[in-house]
């Protein structure tokens, strides 16, 4: 047998191939490829194909099906294959295409979808942590607070080189959130590899029903109001309201804003929250699209913290909403940053949903803070930079949280 064929005729449409295709076309399938006779194989090439939605595809469409038929043809599986799984490939390959890990494909029928869904209405299973993608290396962006993953000392822009004996080179986020998560009570060993180590080191970690917590909050020196946001959830909203609220009952004279190891959320959270820091119509960000117009999100809060002192706190484990959020009362009120660099995810996906139930979750904007700075790959340097070692923690010394103390008291006793 002949295992390489070379098409050797080309050949257009007749009215009759015209009919054949368009009943095709109707019936909802396709299906181009060698048609093997008594004589030479011959290729049917088709370009400029249009009526598919309301774009034309302006590439050679033929060059799909000949893939199709030769995998399923000559392939030592090829047979094993069906033909959705070779659907949801191509659908995987067109995600791809971008390079981008944020833009992916959540399957309906491995339950990508329904543990998207999970991830952010706050309850699920797993080790609790937010991972990414950093200069194409697999991290940690933040754990979240009472996980496993806290409590076993993992932290924010750790690299994780292997999930059990699985090498993470080139693994898409999704994959390995698939391969990290499984049923409560198993085990999961991350090897993992951070700044100032000379070896990378294992760490196995039972996995837990997570529930993404919202805040804590308490008064710390003399009636500073520290309030730690964990998330931006849409349970965030309601919790820093009633947080909000004690302070101002309790006469509150400063506030430490903790966003260190806050992966983000919802943007309207975010937006929300810092209505309760600026006036009214202030700018918090803008969405920067490709062809759209741009669009602008104003504060529209109550500003009842708008005229009290307030210092953040930040870390690489800060990312997306909390990088807006910062950033914002940054540019607008000259808010100080005390900490560390943060992780510098910025930009807007939205899902839309397939007919099989399966969803897309595509990049389609950038976020640009008031000052014009694009927050993605660049994140937020901070006024202070502060390390936060692991002698501090072990010690139970937060060096950063006193940095911002100090910072608060002098500017309290300046405008006194």
């Amino acid at each position: 047998m002949n295992f390489f064929l070379k098409p050797v005729i080309r050949k257009y449409f007749n009215l009759v191939g015209i009919i054949i295709l368009a009943a095709l076309l109707l019936g909802g399938s396709y299906y181009f490829g060698y048609n093997r006779g008594s004589g030479n194989p011959e290729t049917f090439r088709i370009e400029g194909i249009t009526n598919i939605g309301d774009d034309e595809v302006k590439a050679d469409l033929g060059i799909f099906w000949e893939a199709w038929k030769k995998l399923r043809e000559f392939h030592l599986k090829g047979d094993e294959i069906t033909d959705q799984e070779f659907i949801y490939g191509a659908v995987d390959g067109l995600v791809g295409s971008f390079k981008d890990p944020n833009t992916i494909f959540l399957r309906a029928d491995t339950g990508d979808a329904q543990k998207f869904e999970e991830d952010i209405t706050g309850s699920f299973g797993g080790i609790g942590a937010e991972i990414g993608l950093k200069d194409e290396q697999l991290v940690i962006v933040a754990p979240l607070k009472r996980s496993p993953a806290e409590r076993i000392g993992l932290k924010g822009g750790d690299k994780i080189l292997k999930i059990d004996d699985f090498d993470t080179t080139g693994v898409t986020v999704n994959d390995a959130v698939k391969k990290i998560r499984g049923p409560i009570g198993t085990r999961v060993t991350l090897n993992i590899l951070r700044a100032d180590w000379n070896a990378p080191r294992d760490f196995p970690i039972t996995r837990e029903e997570i529930v993404i917590p919202n805040l804590d909050w308490e008064f710390t020196g003399n009636k500073l109001f520290y309030l730690k946001l964990h998330t931006f959830n849409e349970k965030a909203a309601l919790a820093f309201y009633e947080a909000g609220i004690n302070a101002l009952l309790n006469r509150s004279r400063g506030i430490i804003l903790d966003l260190r190891n806050n992966p983000g959320g919802f943007l309207h959270i975010a937006v929300n929250l810092a209505g309760w820091f600026l006036d009214k119509g202030k700018v918090v960000a803008t969405e920067d699209f490709r062809t759209l117009e741009d669009t602008v999100f104003r504060a529209n809060g109550n500003g009842a913290f708008k005229n009290l002192p307030v210092v953040i706190l930040v870390n690489q484990g800060s990312a997306s909403a909390s990088e807006i959020l910062a950033g914002a009362l940054r540019d607008h009120r000259q808010i100080k940053l005390v900490g560390e660099k943060t992780f510098g995810k910025g930009t807007v996906q939205e899902l839309q949903e397939l007919r099989d139930g399966s969803t897309l979750k595509i990049t389609i904007a950038n976020w640009v803070l008031p000052s014009g700075l694009v927050i993605e790959k660049n994140g937020l340097t901070p006024d202070y930079e502060v390390k936060l070692t692991e002698e501090d923690i072990e010690a139970k010394r937060d060096p950063q949280l006193d940095k911002a103390i100090e910072i608060l008291e002098a500017e309290l006793s300046i405008s006194n």
